[in-house]
């Protein structure tokens, strides 16, 4: 008889695990933000820095700042956050080569399944901000841009944060995908380009307005 810890039973009772630790731990967790972003840019790197910057300015604002928990702009987002005044959450992945969390968390998750994890980032962000990454990065941004796209999700801020670095992929979507017809024009409007914290920060408060009228 097969033992059930290898069996794919056994598969979903890890993932109904991950799930239930998942919505126990960020319950409550009031309004936040998830930050995404390159493990491989380091301190004193340009976006390193703003990506602290950012993570302190909006901690200091009131919101828990959520990101994937390893190095790089993640650290950069949770340090600046768990220095503020609000909650430094940090997503955790096992991976075979191990991402080592970074120290500036506040909660600490830690998820077997990719799934798993991006439920737990949609779920409990109320925008995100993308900074300059590799395929991780990306296949965070396409599952935003889609679930916003086909009107899965609720409208929130998707924020590109550094023209540099994602001019070239916004002129492939209008020189490529828009000629094909494979997206609309309007789609363009799902997400914003940004080179500043400040502005970052005002395109933040301005989503969360209507949230504050609606109050009783």
């Amino acid at each position: 008889m097969e033992d059930i810890r290898h069996s794919e039973t056994w598969r979903i009772f890890r993932i109904q695990s991950e799930l239930i630790e998942g919505f126990e731990s960020l319950y409550g967790l009031g309004p936040a933000v998830t930050i995404f972003g390159s493990s491989r840019m380091g301190p004193g790197t340009y976006y390193y820095e703003k990506a602290y910057e950012l993570g302190r300015r909006l901690s200091d604002e009131g919101f828990a700042v959520i990101t994937g928990g390893g190095p790089g702009i993640m650290e950069a987002a949770n340090k600046g956050a768990k220095e503020g005044k609000s909650k430094s959450v940090g997503l955790n992945i096992e991976m075979p080569r191990e991402q080592k969390a970074n120290m500036h968390q506040d909660i600490s998750l830690s998820f077997r399944y990719f799934f798993v994890r991006k439920l737990m980032f949609v779920k409990y962000a109320m925008a995100f901000i993308i900074f300059p990454g590799g395929f991780g990065t990306l296949d965070e941004t396409f599952e935003a841009l889609t679930l916003s796209q086909t009107k899965k999700i609720a409208p929130f801020p998707i924020i590109l944060f550094g023209s540099d670095y994602w001019d070239g992929l916004v002129r492939w979507f209008k020189e490529t995908l828009i000629r094909h017809g494979t997206i609309d024009p309007d789609d363009l409007e799902l997400f914003t380009i940004v080179d500043d914290v400040e502005d970052v920060c005002d395109i933040i408060r301005a989503s969360r307005e209507p949230e504050r009228q609606n109050m009783p």
